[in-house]
C-alpha cells in the first residue's frame, strides 16, 4: 500500500499541482449521527482529518491550503455545540503545533478573531509565531468566524474613497497577498459555497464527495488533484 501510494504521488507531482487547494470541511455532524455518537464526536474525528490532509498536501507540493473551520453561521449552534468545538480548537494549538513545526508548516487564522477569548487569541497568535518562517513547505489558512460577504462588506469599507481594480481591491480581503484557489473541495456530498470565499472562488475548480469530512483521507485528495489535472481552465478565454 505505502509504495502504491508513493507511486500515485510520484505520478501527480508529473502533472500540474494546485498551488492553492480551499476545503470545506462538512459532515461532522452527519458522520458522527450515523454511527449513533455524538456530534461532538464528529468534530473531533474531524481535527484528526484536518491533520492528515495537511500532511498529504505537503507532500504533494501543494503551497497553501485554506480550510472553513467555523463560519460567521456556526454561533447560531447549540451553546454546548460551540463551547465544545473552542474548548477543541485551544487543546489543538496546544498540542498540534509541535507537529507542525517539524513539518515546517506554517499556520495563519484569517476572519473576524475579535469575538473569540483572549485565551484562545493567544494561542493563535503564538502558533502563527511558532511555525512562520521564510519558506514553509505548506501554509495552512484557517478561516474562523468567517463569511464571505463579511469579507467583501469588510473590504469595501476599508478601500472607501480609493479607486480599486479587481487586483487592488483583493489586497483589502482577509486572504491579500494569498492567490485565488485553484481547487476547492467539499466534503459531504453538499453542493454549495455556503458563504466562502466568494470573491477569490470566481475561477476556481469544485470537487465535490459524498464521503463526510471525518473520512476524508489521502487517497481522496489525490482523486480531488488528479481531476483536476484532467480539467482545462479556460477562465474565460479559449483553451
Amino acid at each position: 500500500m505505502g509504495i502504491w501510494t508513493d507511486i500515485q504521488r510520484h505520478q501527480l507531482r508529473q502533472g500540474l499541482i494546485p498551488r492553492h487547494v480551499a476545503i470545506i470541511m462538512d459532515g461532522n455532524g452527519t458522520w458522527a449521527r450515523r454511527r449513533g455518537l455524538p456530534r461532538t464526536a464528529g468534530h473531533a474525528r474531524g481535527a484528526e482529518a484536518l491533520r492528515r490532509a495537511a500532511t498529504e498536501a505537503a507532500t504533494l507540493g501543494i503551497q497553501y491550503l485554506s480550510v472553513y473551520a467555523f463560519s460567521t453561521e456556526n454561533w447560531k449552534r447549540p451553546p454546548e455545540e460551540v463551547a465544545y468545538l473552542m474548548k477543541l480548537f485551544g487543546q489543538s494549538l496546544r498540542e498540534k503545533v509541535p507537529e507542525l513545526v517539524e513539518q515546517q508548516i506554517a499556520i495563519r487564522f484569517l476572519g473576524n478573531l475579535k469575538k473569540f477569548s483572549p485565551t484562545l487569541q493567544k494561542l493563535m497568535r503564538r502558533a502563527e509565531q511558532k511555525t512562520s518562517r521564510p519558506a514553509p513547505r505548506l501554509t495552512v489558512n484557517v478561516l474562523i468566524n468567517y463569511g464571505g460577504r463579511a469579507e467583501i462588506i469588510r473590504a469595501i469599507q476599508k478601500s472607501k474613497n480609493k479607486k480599486v481594480s479587481a487586483a487592488t481591491f483583493a489586497q483589502y480581503l482577509y486572504t491579500a497577498g494569498l492567490p485565488d484557489p485553484d481547487l476547492l473541495i467539499r466534503t459531504s456530498g453538499q453542493l454549495r459555497l455556503s458563504n466562502f470565499l466568494l470573491w477569490q472562488s470566481a475561477y476556481t475548480e469544485f470537487w465535490f464527495t459524498q464521503k463526510c469530512w471525518p473520512d476524508f483521507n489521502g487517497r481522496l485528495f489525490r482523486q480531488a488533484v488528479r481531476d483536476f489535472q484532467k480539467r482545462q481552465r479556460r477562465q474565460g478565454g479559449l483553451a
